[in-house]
């Protein structure tokens, strides 16, 4: 047995390299909810959500979530055998509306555990393997033309041949310019993505999308807010970019009506959005059933939260469109004792004997721990 004997959260604060701009704000740091698991044989596992500001992005903060595993999800999970993953994912869903961020940072810390007391990675428990590495793309998002060709070129040398922009910000003449240069600059032999985070008006978005067409654009990630259904639909239509969904997936529900209405194309699987690994499983089997192609996108996670979204990417067929896994090379600083194997602009499946095959270092952690962790056991 592996009965849950302690439960840890605590708020981690790591500044970025580099501002990124987005449509919603600007990110120069970014929040962490750490959650440890130790089970009544000693054994310590974690979880982690990462959070872009305050409750911008979705309803949840930092704050919000730790205060949501205190209250209601530890409690309950103390003394209850941490390898029953469905059982205690679906208790978790009727104690807790909603907040799938702080329910994400549980699962994976009980899937580390799981897969620790079994001896096995955590992508065996999800299935096995299906790739050993997967593409990587890499967010463009200053709005400076000439840095981000420079940062571009410097990306393009180590292998990088996807970018994506984020749009929504800037008017949509800089943001069509940005596509134009970078296209213009390297020529065919590179993948070309946009993202608004929700950023345009419907005719925005509509005379965006028609003047980058001609720039080839794999796909353009929420272009409009994800409570214009209507909108979006019409959008999905009209352009010749294929839509990719980002932050109208927040729910399986609301994932079936955007299959049954055709207002996507393409799915974004973010798994902190969607409440954990399992919730990434049944997302992209409904693209599956959908003939929808995914793309694993990312909150900027530590190394931790990369080996997770890099365990359920390696064992999910549907993943086609690469991925966004680029935290650990975007933040500052590290608390992990080793970082993802990126090489040739995509990112590798280290091998591991167990659970995601992560260490935390503690001293790290500290550093960049915001307060004193809460414990409950």
């Amino acid at each position: 047995m592996h009965r849950i004997k302690k439960i840890s959260a605590q708020i981690v604060q790591i500044p970025l390299k580099r501002p990124h701009v987005m449509s919603l704000m600007t990110v120069k740091h970014v929040d962490f909810l750490l959650v440890k698991i130790t089970e009544e044989q000693g054994l310590e596992s974690w979880g982690e959500a990462a959070f872009l500001g305050g409750p911008t992005w979705s309803e949840e903060s930092v704050e919000s979530a730790a205060a949501v595993v205190q209250k209601y999800l530890a409690p309950y999970l103390i003394g209850q055998e941490g390898t029953q993953l469905e059982s205690l994912r679906m208790r978790m869903e009727q104690l807790v509306r909603g907040n799938h961020f702080a329910k994400a940072a549980v699962e994976m810390a009980l899937f580390d555990l799981t897969g620790k007391a079994f001896h096995l990675p955590v992508y065996e428990l999800l299935g096995g393997k299906v790739r050993s590495s997967v593409p990587m793309s890499w967010s463009l998002a200053t709005g400076d033309i000439k840095k981000e060709i420079q940062e571009a070129e410097e990306k393009y040398a180590q292998g990088f041949r996807i970018f994506k922009f984020k749009t929504g910000v800037l008017s949509l003449e800089q943001d069509i310019a940005r596509v134009a240069a970078i296209r213009e600059h390297f020529g065919k032999d590179l993948h070309l993505r946009i993202d608004a985070n929700q950023g345009w008006s419907f005719f925005e978005a509509l005379e965006a999308l028609q003047k980058m067409a001609p720039y080839h654009l794999d796909f353009a990630e929420q272009p409009l807010s994800k409570d214009d259904r209507e909108g979006l639909s019409i959008l999905t239509q009209k352009t010749p970019v294929p839509l990719l969904a980002d932050e109208s997936l927040d729910s399986l529900q609301n994932a079936m009506d955007l299959i049954r209405a055709h207002t996507f194309h393409l799915f974004g699987i973010k798994l902190t959005k969607i409440g954990g690994l399992l919730g990434g499983k049944r997302l992209a089997s409904l693209a599956e059933a959908a003939h929808m192609d995914c793309y694993v996108g990312c909150m900027i996670e530590t190394g931790l939260g990369t080996a997770a979204y890099l365990h359920f990417a390696a064992s999910t067929p549907q993943v086609t469109l690469g991925c966004e896994l680029f935290g650990p090379l975007l933040l500052a600083d590290t608390i992990t004792t080793k970082e993802p194997n990126y090489q040739d602009g995509s990112i590798f499946l280290s091998e591991t004997e167990s659970g995601f095959g992560v260490e935390i270092d503690a001293s790290q952690l500290k550093r960049y721990t915001v307060a004193d962790p809460i414990i409950i056991q």
